[in-house]
């Protein structure tokens, strides 16, 4: 969750003092409680444009004029993301517990906000949600729903999933009038309900959290809420296709869900799952489920005719089967195209060079021929070429034991 203690809204005059540096200047006089309001605005205004250290200055220099409390939980709530922002935790952190201390109906809650997210981040939980149950005692729809959805966070690191269930429904509430939800309770609610949409999906409830989805969407349309819905959905569409698989149907139904169910756990990324799928298809009882599970899986493979019309299927077909089963198809293009490149390059220098001698384009010859053997279907392929010379010589098997390796 983002901070909103941001700079303060202004409370000084309708034009501020112009953002001079009070080193520019003679030593000027200790200011009274009535300049500690325009020192404020030059704070902000400095802050703004990046000059923290000099913010830092006048923030501290208003907080010692002594001001009315509201002036003073400004200068105090202002110095604090000033010090934040240069790096200093403990000394913002010191400033947000003064401006919370004031009680201030405006600055103290944005100090509580502001001081229990540096805890959590920082790890002090049990401190932090100390400082949200103060912020629910402060008042006001919106930070209400800070406070809510601080405590809903802490209470599941502790592991308590029905307590942190009490706090995100609150977190999530809306009042019954929409032109009352402030930007800060929109930003709120918008982030509470990505946070425990993401949750509920990672416990397997993927109804829970396309409903807590809806909630964030009905004050703010989010891209990340649209991405958490439609993974929502796409856990509802593996369980009804995973049902289907597993209701035994008829021989097209199953077949369909097998090829949509493999699917989806690949887009989901868990490609073991997704060749799971395959396999349990493809070792149906019924030898027509089976049947139509591997037409599924070969479906765009070319056919035997568009390969030149030779019996039997070729011999990488059992590589494209494994690729499409286990979503890895891009891998194993990436290493066809790499064999090629390779094979390429050793077969291009010698006719570029303008080779002739023998022994050099043999020794050529044979590298390109032995690129594809450390692969995993390297030997298929030698392997078709000695059954296709064979063949061509009257099937006599002309070639030594372990070519092309072994040369010969």
């Amino acid at each position: 969750m983002t901070t909103t203690s941001g700079p303060p809204a202004r409370s000084g005059p309708a034009d501020p003092p112009s953002a001079t540096d009070p080193q520019d200047t003679a030593e000027p006089a200790a200011p009274s409680g009535r300049d500690a309001s325009g020192l404020c605005d030059q704070a902000q205004d400095l802050a703004e444009n990046g000059h923290l250290a000099r913010a830092a200055k006048l923030y501290r220099q208003a907080v010692a004029a002594n001001p009315h409390p509201h002036v003073q939980a400004r200068a105090l709530l202002g110095l604090a993301v000033v010090e934040d922002q240069r790096g200093d935790p403990p000394a913002a952190r010191e400033a947000a517990r003064r401006a919370l201390a004031t009680g201030d109906s405006r600055y103290a809650p944005r100090a509580a906000h502001h001081l229990a997210l540096s805890l959590e981040q920082d790890g002090e939980a049990a401190e932090a949600e100390h400082v949200w149950r103060r912020l629910l005692d402060l008042g006001g729809p919106a930070h209400t729903a800070v406070a809510h959805y601080g405590l809903a966070r802490a209470a599941e690191e502790r592991g308590d999933t029905d307590g942190a269930e009490e706090h995100w429904e609150a977190a999530l509430t809306l009042p019954p009038d929409p032109d009352a939800v402030s930007r800060l309770h929109a930003a709120t609610v918008a982030d509470a309900s990505r946070d425990l949409a993401g949750r509920l999906l990672g416990r397997g409830l993927p109804g829970a959290a396309a409903a807590a989805v809806e909630r964030g969407l009905s004050v703010v349309d989010d891209p990340g809420l649209r991405l958490l819905r439609a993974a929502a959905h796409l856990e509802h569409a593996i369980a009804d296709a995973g049902a289907v698989v597993d209701s035994e149907g008829g021989t097209g139904e199953t077949a369909a869900a097998v090829e949509l169910l493999a699917g989806l756990l690949a887009l989901r990324g868990d490609p073991a799952a997704a060749e799971r799928a395959w396999r349990l298809g493809l070792g149906d009882r019924d030898q027509d489920t089976a049947e139509e599970v591997r037409r599924r899986l070969r479906r765009g493979f070319a056919t035997p005719e568009e390969e030149g019309g030779e019996a039997g299927l070729p011999w990488w077909e059992p590589y494209l089967e494994e690729a499409v089963a286990t979503a890895s198809a891009p891998a194993l293009a990436g290493e066809l195209f790499a064999v090629i490149t390779r094979m390429h390059a050793l077969l291009a220098v010698p006719v570029v060079e303008g080779e002739s001698r023998p022994g050099a384009l043999r020794t050529a010859m044979e590298q390109a021929v032995r690129t594809p053997s450390e692969l995993v279907w390297g030997p298929g392929v030698h392997a078709d070429f000695r059954r296709r010379l064979s063949e061509a010589t009257g099937g006599r098997d002309v070639l030594p034991e372990g070519w092309p390796e072994n040369g010969g």
